[in-house]
């Protein structure tokens, strides 16, 4: 049988499916609550693939792929989705996986962020990162944000991303979008063009270089709110990860830039919700004078402590809100352990409160 690209995005649609997979030797596979699924049918061949690829693919990223064994881009599925392709090639023959960008933005409160969140986003100035593995929902987070300032508080929002995943009309704001490779070269090219731009707010898709890094602590150290993401979990491995970026003679002005200008770290992961579907845990960290010493003075890993003292501040550690949502029955005690970052200890407290681990 052959498979079409449109019947498969509708499937995707009608499922919730976060995911699609397109590999030679099996059948087309979609996830779904963070489990793959099989397409009943059968395995795809080098046909199967090259023909799907080629029904979505420009000229232009069908080149990459030849050239450069890949690319990346996204496109928009009529009226329904939005999808983030990437084309591979793998042992001579193409793959991809596309992935659902749903077209409904989320509230703050549906997606489960703290609502000391809300706070952060009519900041002025200030570096606010979104952390977390891939496909944690990072970009969901951050669009949420941008567009809860978009619709609350007047100015100038710029996005950099790779591709653009959420389209933002114009609402109580004015949004310019630039996608990496089709709009500007480079992340750190865009935020310098950027602040000749009368920016108020910017988001840096992806904090992947020291160039990029730096653009963006700058960016928010001169006056603009700042957004960017890192593949991080915790603040405190965040902060240490942007340092070691950095060449070892200027990894104190960089800890000095930091403690100045970072205002928020949100840390997230995505966990199987029980009764299927899935559901965020985070970690928020707010920047207190405490907080900058400790940037400052190099001291990192007291951080996790101050977060765990700072919950009049709206504060919380990634692992309290994991037993959160046990508590709430709304996750498995094996899901908190797989997700957690202080693994033995939160097997002890879930011990403490009888439950049932099958996770050795």
């Amino acid at each position: 049988m052959s498979y079409e690209m449109n019947d498969l995005l509708d499937l995707m649609v009608d499922e919730g499916a976060s995911d699609l997979h397109l590999e030679v030797g099996q059948p087309p596979t979609i996830r779904t609550s963070g489990s793959l699924v099989p397409v009943e049918g059968d395995n795809l061949t080098s046909e199967d693939t090259q023909s799907l690829m080629e029904s979505i693919t420009s000229d232009v990223y069908q080149q990459q792929v030849k050239t450069q064994g890949g690319c990346d881009f996204g496109f928009g599925f009529q009226d329904k989705a939005r999808f983030r392709v990437s084309v591979l090639k793998a042992k001579g023959n193409v793959g991809m996986v596309l992935r659902q960008i749903p077209n409904d933005m989320f509230g703050l409160r549906d997606i489960g962020l703290p609502d000391k969140v809300r706070d952060l986003l009519y900041l002025p100035r200030g570096l606010v990162l979104v952390t977390g593995p891939t496909g944690s929902g990072k970009s969901t987070t951050l669009a949420s944000m941008i567009n809860y300032i978009n619709e609350n508080r007047d100015g100038h929002i710029i996005t950099v991303e790779d591709p653009i995943e959420f389209y933002h009309q114009h609402k109580k704001c004015i949004v310019t979008q630039r996608e990496v490779g089709t709009d500007v070269p480079t992340f750190a090219e865009a935020i310098k063009r950027g602040l000749r731009q009368d920016p108020d707010v910017i988001l840096v898709g992806e904090m992947r270089d020291l160039e990029t890094i730096e653009a963006a602590v700058t960016a928010a150290e001169t006056g603009h709110l700042v957004f960017g993401t890192l593949h991080t979990t915790g603040a405190a491995r965040t902060v240490d990860r942007i340092v070691d970026a950095f060449p070892a003679n200027t990894k104190d002005q960089i800890r000095t830039q930091l403690a100045s200008s970072l205002v928020a770290v949100i840390s997230q992961v995505l966990c199987k919700k029980i009764g299927g579907g899935r559901i965020a845990g985070f970690e928020l960290m707010v920047a207190t004078n405490s907080i900058r010493a400790l940037i400052r003075d190099n001291k990192t890993y007291r951080i996790t402590s101050d977060i765990q003292t700072g919950a009049n501040l709206g504060m919380i550690t990634l692992d309290s809100h994991l037993l959160s949502l046990y508590n709430r029955e709304l996750v498995t005690a094996d899901e908190v352990i797989d997700k957690s970052q202080n693994t033995n200890e939160i097997r002890d407290k879930l011990a403490s409160m009888g439950a049932e681990i099958t996770k050795r």
